[in-house]
């Protein structure tokens, strides 16, 4: 079965058993985390059922670790004035395992 989920304020594809890098999420490594009525469309051999605007359900996932992203660098710059400036970030996420699909 799989998933269309706005987690985090992003869709993203879940299927059970996927590893997914999400953004930040409350909680600690360990933990259960329960996303209910956020389920956008689902397949399930070759039934697709489109939600509108959601469908009734949860998916539940296990909250591996929490970590940063590479280094984004941001540059300015204007042109024949002589500034530069150089700006980085490393974003936060929380790596999580899907472990189960309730419709």
């Amino acid at each position: 079965m799989l998933a269309l989920v706005e987690i985090a304020g992003q869709q993203i594809e879940v299927e059970k058993n996927t590893v997914l890098n999400v953004p930040h999420l409350n909680g600690e490594p360990g933990s259960e985390v329960k996303f209910e009525n956020n389920i956008l469309l689902t397949e399930d051999g070759g039934n697709i059922n489109v939600g509108n605007p959601i469908i009734s359900g949860s998916v539940t996932a296990k909250i591996l670790e929490h970590g940063k992203d590479e280094k984004v660098l941001v540059f300015h710059k204007k042109r024949r004035k002589g500034y530069r400036k150089l700006n980085g970030y490393r974003s936060q996420f929380t790596r999580i395992e899907i472990t189960g699909i309730n419709i």
